[in-house]
């Protein structure tokens, strides 16, 4: 897995600052688009239905775990599962020890460190990481009351495979959560295996005989690389309910 760039310390610290970091930390300038700030818990808090029965959801490509953390508010069992074994390991690490020291680029060579906390109204004990290929998941995952899979779906080199096996891995009523910046390269998925047209109505004729279109949002979202420079990007948010 050394190739994999998402196995270095680098991403690993980078996704953590976009996980954990305060909005001081991931954008010191007031003037900044500060709305766009902790994306990994928005893609929950404004897109779920609280359903006080809930008792299973599914984080597909959780990275290091803060929307899985944020989903133990609301399911007595949350399973985060990401390809990256360095993101789980980080998951998994958090949950133990409730902190994680890590460093983000101020500029040149020039690093701060910062330490990722646990967040103090999540239930830790309620998640669990596991490394895994969204594409090819374990056949024994069962069914969910949620899943959440927040801009996954143009990282994966055959995106129509999740979409397939979706259907049984939400509960009839049950919700699904997607984001996706519609970002389409490559380096992750052949352009074979882009959408034809539009991202929106790719799913939409994807999902429509077993899911409901209930909510879209436009969502930003902010990523520093240093402490000048961010990509500021607008993901497209949308809530399923499976019939």
């Amino acid at each position: 897995m050394s190739g994999n760039i998402y196995e270095t310390r680098k991403l690993v610290d980078e996704y953590l600052l976009f996980h954990y970091g305060s909005a001081e930390e991931v954008m010191p300038w007031s003037f900044g688009p500060r709305e766009a700030l902790h994306f990994p818990v928005r893609t929950v808090t404004e897109l779920i239905t609280p359903n006080t029965g809930a008792e299973r959801a599914l984080d597909l490509g959780c990275a290091v775990g803060r929307s899985t953390f944020e989903l133990t508010k609301h399911f007595q069992h949350v399973i985060g599962i990401d390809y990256s074994h360095a993101f789980v390991q980080a998951g998994d690490d958090l949950k133990k020890l409730g902190t994680l020291p890590y460093s983000a680029l101020s500029e040149a060579a020039s690093s701060t460190q910062f330490v990722a906390r646990l967040p103090q109204d999540c239930t830790p004990e309620r998640a669990h990481f596991e490394q895994g290929d969204a594409m090819n998941l374990r056949t024994d995952l069962g069914s969910f009351d949620l899943v959440h899979a927040a801009n996954l779906l143009c990282r994966l080199p055959d995106p129509a495979k999740l979409l397939e096996r979706l259907p049984s891995l939400v509960r009839p009523g049950g919700q699904l959560l997607l984001t996706t910046p519609c970002t389409w390269l490559a380096e992750f998925t052949p352009p074979q295996n882009w959408p034809q047209g539009t991202t929106r109505d790719w799913l939409r004729t994807r999902l429509e005989n077993d899911f409901t279109l209930q909510h879209e949002d436009d969502m930003p979202f902010v990523i520093r690389e240093h402490a000048r420079k961010f990509q500021w990007t607008v993901a497209w948010g949308s809530r399923w309910v499976r019939r």
